[in-house]
């Protein structure tokens, strides 16, 4: 799909314009990438890998609790997302798993294994990242995964693969799918509207649409049940979490996920959409932290 700027991108990123925004900044191969590194200096790391909307600024609940815990949390805004480069490239899998290990390599946190979450889109690319870097992930978490869907010829993602339908609907109606979109993500109404404000002031940049009908158009996000089945066979200690009323990646995939992935452990979070890690932050915290604490246990033994 060729790159365009979107009705309302009035904004664009530079060297300049980012001296004032949130958080730190690193060139990588692909582009500048938007982070955040905090947390015990001390502490085993817990890298997050984001959906398909979604800055950084979404993990800050759960970063908060997880410091409180004695861990390390590096957090990213995917190409495309926050305050990251808008690229002009294939947004794919392999863009955003080259990203975390990019990022890990250049912050100098691939000397012990990293703990890994990954929550809808971005469970996809913490999978592809932990097949082709097995030994660098000591624990994997997945929350709500996008991937088990079946694929449809009428499938809106299917339509996109042309790039003159995505560039048209993008174009004309993004900004709107993108909202509606946001909507079916938490329950609270609070919680939709400070989620929708979060996203849309990110996606003031130019380039922001483009990146994510590009991501949908490259990245499938259904039929990925050999990528699940794979991450299974790595032996990476799994922890699966899902949502009890998720309507973007419902628990009628639960099952088919539990026997994929064969989990050391799995859970549902009671009164909880999509974005757990944004809706229930102190539950998701917990979950990984007992996980977390369990595999040291194990190791130190």
């Amino acid at each position: 799909m060729k790159y365009f700027v979107a009705s309302g991108e009035d904004r664009q990123l530079t060297a300049g314009s980012r001296q004032d925004l949130r958080g730190r900044f690193i060139a990588l191969s692909d582009g500048v990438t938007h982070y955040e590194l905090a947390g015990p200096e001390d502490g085993d790391v817990v890298v997050m890998a984001g959906g398909l909307t979604i800055p950084l600024f979404y993990w800050d609940g759960l970063v908060t609790e997880l410091h409180a815990h004695g861990l390390r949390t590096l957090a990213c805004s995917a190409y495309g997302r926050g305050y990251s480069d808008r690229v002009r490239a294939r947004y794919d899998e392999s863009l955003f798993a080259r990203q975390l290990a990019e990022l890990t390599e250049r912050l100098g946190l691939t000397a012990r294994p990293l703990h890994l979450v990954g929550t809808s889109l971005g469970a996809l690319v913490a999978m592809t990242y932990a097949a082709r870097h097995p030994s660098s992930v000591s624990t994997l978490t997945i929350v709500g995964p996008a991937g088990l869907t079946t694929p449809r010829p009428t499938s809106p993602h299917r339509l996109l693969r042309s790039d003159l339908l995505a560039g048209f609907v993008a174009r004309r109606r993004g900004r709107r799918i993108l909202q509606g979109h946001l909507g079916h993500n938490v329950r609270d109404p609070e919680l939709v509207a400070e989620l929708t404000e979060m996203v849309l002031d990110a996606f003031r940049f130019e380039g922001s649409l483009y990146a994510v009908f590009d991501t949908l158009q490259h990245l499938p996000v259904s039929g990925r049940d050999d990528l699940f089945r794979q991450t299974g066979a790595l032996g990476i200690p799994t922890l699966l979490l899902w949502g009890d009323e998720d309507q973007v990646t419902p628990m009628a995939h639960f099952d088919t996920a539990r026997t994929l992935l064969k989990p050391r452990h799995h859970q549902v979070i009671a009164e909880c959409g999509h974005m757990a890690p944004f809706e229930r932050p102190r539950d998701v915290a917990d979950q990984i932290v007992s996980f977390v604490a369990a595999r040291t246990e194990r190791l130190d033994s």
